[in-house]
């Protein structure tokens, strides 16, 4: 079915950073792999994928990065659902990886593979200059999770279930944490963002974005 305009923009709408969830209501199976799935369907540069998403619903987990990160000391333990977005590191992203390697195969026929790669490696070196800096091939694997961040916010609102990002923790200490749970593959992620999914606890207040004609500007 198809859905119209008004119904998209009322999710739109409906979606708030969810403050306080209620812990009494908790999201079907069926409707959190729905949200899941339209993260893992979400696009990346080159079809990196660089993401990994874990859903923590162990408590003693929970309780560690509650302690760890002010951003989610109100939403947890309260949250239905709880994911940690990973985003890859260089270990994995640079041109000549292995793992970017399995992905433009997976891509691209395989005669057309290493003009593939050639591209890839004057992106990164040139354009967009990602091999200045290490760090700089991190941003760019972290930047693109907000794709599935903003995916999995906006399907969970179309079917009536609230979420809300959260940056509020020392990354430091996150990686740290997460590298003790075995999450990080010895180097090959870090964290990026989190994201809290359930039900409101109470309504919020009116929307308030700048006008329209201040965001859009239109060259004729």
């Amino acid at each position: 079915m198809t859905m119209t305009k008004e119904e998209i923009l009322e999710a739109y709408r409906f979606r708030h950073a969810t403050k306080e969830f209620d812990p009494s209501k908790t999201i079907s199976d069926d409707d959190f792999e729905f949200i899941l799935e339209t993260g893992r369907l979400s696009p990346s540069s080159f079809s990196a994928e660089p993401w990994r998403f874990v859903v923590v619903q162990n408590e003693q987990l929970r309780n560690k990065i509650k302690n760890s990160s002010y951003g989610a000391a109100s939403k947890l333990p309260e949250a239905s659902h709880f994911i940690i977005i990973l985003a890859r590191t260089p270990l994995d992203m640079r041109y000549d990886s292995a793992y970017l390697k399995e992905q433009q195969i997976r891509d691209v026929p395989k005669e057309h593979l290493t003009r593939r790669l050639e591209i890839l490696e004057e992106f990164q070196r040139h354009d967009f200059k990602l091999l200045d800096h290490e760090r700089f091939l991190t941003d760019w694997a972290v930047k693109q999770t907000y794709i599935p961040l903003a995916n999995m916010m906006t399907a969970a609102a179309q079917i009536g279930i609230d979420s809300c990002p959260i940056e509020g923790f020392d990354i430091e200490e996150m990686n740290q944490l997460l590298d003790e749970e075995g999450l990080l593959e010895d180097g090959h992620f870090t964290i990026s963002v989190m994201i809290a999914f359930g039900y409101r606890k109470k309504e919020p207040g009116p929307k308030t974005r700048r006008p329209f004609d201040d965001v859009v500007k239109w060259v004729k």
